[in-house]
């Protein structure tokens, strides 16, 4: 992919040059056309008729931390929890535990520019997953969660989308934020959720004005006061991703992208000796 260098790491904030987002959105068009909206996928979410061998058993995350002095070091995190191995996370309860993690340190030059996230993350997330096919192929994730959003978007194509169809890997796309995409808002999500008839649910779809049904607004835990909002990525229907990402949920992210957060900013601060943003 085309990196576009900025002179100082302040400009990494900045709005690429029109030239470049032209680019990136016909590469978006482009790829946007191989998403499979649907289950495409040789697993069942539970103990299917084969055993284990049928049956969803691990289950990746991806996050991406920035070192707090210079925005343009990154640590990429691929963590891998296995769905049938649980650890203690409270009182009365576990969270799936992780098996094996993967990391990647590297100087990104791709400013970040809004709608635009995969083409500064992307490359270091794909090269972790192919060193994981290299090094551990029998633990590697039968589908990934990843921090972003998949066609929650703008143009329909996030970072969830993007790895997807790059990675030919089932994705589900969790954002901590909110893409305002036909007429869906902030306000508008927020009164949904809080509609005599959803306060007890812990989801509602959000579906825009002209009728698509983008994603869901899911309160993932008990404590959580903030939505997380899931989306297809690729090869998976919205009813899968929602039900995987119940079984991943013991805080309000679920376990598997909470712990790319946590090691990969664990990470930065040992090797590199560098404050997390």
């Amino acid at each position: 992919m085309d990196a576009l260098t900025p002179t100082s790491s302040g400009e990494r904030d900045r709005a690429a040059p029109l030239s470049y987002q032209h680019t990136w959105i016909k590469q978006q068009d482009l790829l946007r056309e191989r998403v499979i909206v649907g289950d495409d996928f040789c697993w069942a979410s539970g103990d299917g008729e084969g055993g284990v061998g049928s049956s969803l058993r691990y289950v990746g995350g991806v996050d991406v931390s920035f070192a707090k002095d210079d925005p343009s070091i990154a640590c990429g995190a691929l963590v891998v929890v296995d769905l049938q191995q649980r650890t203690q996370c409270g009182e009365s309860e576990s969270a799936p535990g992780v098996i094996h993690e993967v990391y990647d340190v590297a100087r990104l030059t791709v400013p970040y520019v809004p709608g635009f996230l995969a083409f500064r993350e992307a490359p270091i997330l794909l090269r972790l997953l192919e060193k994981m096919k290299h090094d551990a192929p029998s633990l590697y994730p039968q589908v990934l969660m990843v921090d972003g959003n998949g066609v929650l978007h703008p143009r329909g194509f996030g970072l969830a989308c993007h790895l997807g169809v790059l990675a030919n890997l089932p994705t589900i796309g969790i954002g901590k934020n909110l893409h305002h995409v036909d007429g869906l808002t902030l306000s508008r999500v927020r009164k949904l959720l809080q509609d005599p008839a959803n306060i007890s649910k812990d989801l509602v779809t959000l579906m825009g004005d002209s009728g698509r049904i983008w994603g869901a607004a899911m309160r993932s835990s008990s404590g959580s006061s903030k939505p997380i909002f899931v989306s297809v990525g690729h090869r998976l229907s919205l009813e899968s991703c929602i039900s995987i990402v119940r079984m991943c949920c013991k805080h309000r992210v679920p376990e598997p992208i909470r712990q790319a957060d946590i090691r990969s900013r664990r990470h930065l601060l040992n090797t590199q000796g560098t404050t997390p943003e």
